[in-house]
């Protein structure tokens, strides 16, 4: 099978400090995630992290509640556009901006997928309060193991 060629070269980047700081961030089991699952738990609950999307290749869900449907992301506010703390890069800033706008396209094209297979989907940004999208989420998830 011949190779795809990247849609999307990357350009060289602006500095080394930048390159550094990029290859640092994480992917998973970032700092928002963790203190919202140690709250879950904490609640009684029990889920799956990192669950691959049914049907799509490459893409998960952070937090998962199975036999209730309902799937929870946790989104970086630099990587995922929050509308109150998104920056766009002024390095590169073709780049970038193509880059997160395929990213938004690609939440919101997971999202009905998961609505149209029958999912509840929650989506929070990185700077919401733990203890508030933990409530909300333990809120639904009893609500939907009771039947209500």
């Amino acid at each position: 099978m011949p190779c795809v060629p990247d849609p999307l070269p990357r350009p060289v980047p602006s500095s080394a400090s930048v390159s550094a700081r990029m290859r640092l961030q994480g992917r998973r089991d970032t700092a928002p995630e963790v203190a919202v699952r140690k709250l879950l738990h904490a609640a009684g609950l029990r889920y799956r992290v990192n669950v691959p999307v049914p049907g799509m290749r490459r893409r998960t869900i952070d937090i998962v509640f199975g036999p209730a449907k309902i799937a929870v992301f946790l989104d970086g506010c630099f990587w995922h556009g929050c509308p109150q703390h998104a920056t766009r890069p002024r390095s590169n800033a073709e780049w970038w901006r193509t880059k997160l706008d395929k990213n938004m396209a690609r939440d919101r094209e997971t999202t009905a997928h998961l609505e149209a297979a029958g999912w509840t989907v929650l989506r929070y940004w990185e700077h919401e309060v733990p203890s508030g999208v933990a409530s909300e989420v333990t809120d639904l998830v009893l609500r939907r193991r009771s039947g209500t």
